[in-house]
């Protein structure tokens, strides 16, 4: 049963809609190798410092990529969360065609100016980098948050957090038949912004624009974000 919005939608969103709401798994290939990144991230939180967190996420949000054989974003981490009478922003994800895609998060509440907790920091994350994945993996010429965008925000978090769990292995076709899709969707693209053990050696710092391994593709998203659309929260 599609979210109520679908109804609103046209014909062709109603289509995007449709393939990224069929797909419920985005399965990586070294869930251990990852989980060690999300257990890093965890203990940078604990420090409470902004840089400790930032080059971690960054360094998650890369081995992800990475394992994906998709292009990486670059990440920033701020402070206190912006806040209006709407709620808190917890997450942006922006993108702009030719240029590297850009995930925003923050990492303190807005009114009491607290260190989010782990798990709601790395959903999050998670989040921000699904909408990412939407396009480089699945090939969608938009974003939007369907059954299936929010099946696989989970499915990526059982991963990080319970590597070795049982019901992982679902292995849905994903990497071939969308990567093979995702040239098709890129003349539909321009600017979109959507609003949400010790790890192996990688580098401390991300690529700056322009760099190699910077690559910019596009979305955003937080606690209220917009459903789908080329300019959200």
């Amino acid at each position: 049963m599609p979210f109520p919005y679908y109804h609103r939608l046209s014909k062709r969103q109603q289509a995007i809609y449709r393939r990224s709401a069929a797909v419920p798994h985005i399965p990586l290939a070294d869930r251990t190798g990852a989980a060690a990144f999300a257990r890093d991230l965890e203990r940078a939180l604990h420090t409470g410092s902004r840089q400790e967190v930032e080059r971690s996420a960054w360094r998650l949000c890369r081995r992800i990529c990475q394992d994906l054989g998709v292009p990486w974003v670059e990440l920033r981490v701020r402070q206190k969360r912006p806040s209006s009478s709407g709620g808190e922003l917890h997450g942006l994800y922006e993108r702009e065609e030719g240029q590297t895609a850009v995930i925003t998060l923050w990492m303190r509440t807005a009114q009491q100016k607290r260190v989010v907790a782990f798990k709601t920091f790395l959903r999050t994350l998670l989040h921000e980098l699904c909408h990412h994945l939407d396009y480089e993996v699945l090939g969608l010429a938009d974003s939007m948050h369907t059954e299936g965008f929010f099946r696989r925000e989970s499915d990526l978090a059982r991963q990080l957090l319970d590597p070795g769990g049982a019901g992982q292995d679902q292995r849905v076709e994903v990497r071939a038949a969308h990567r093979e899709r995702r040239g098709q969707a890129r003349d539909d693209r321009g600017q979109a912004r959507h609003s949400e053990g010790q790890a192996p050696a990688l580098p401390d710092t991300a690529p700056a624009l322009g760099q190699a391994g910077a690559t910019r593709p596009v979305t955003a998203s937080g606690q209220l974000a917009l459903p789908f659309g080329k300019k959200g929260r």
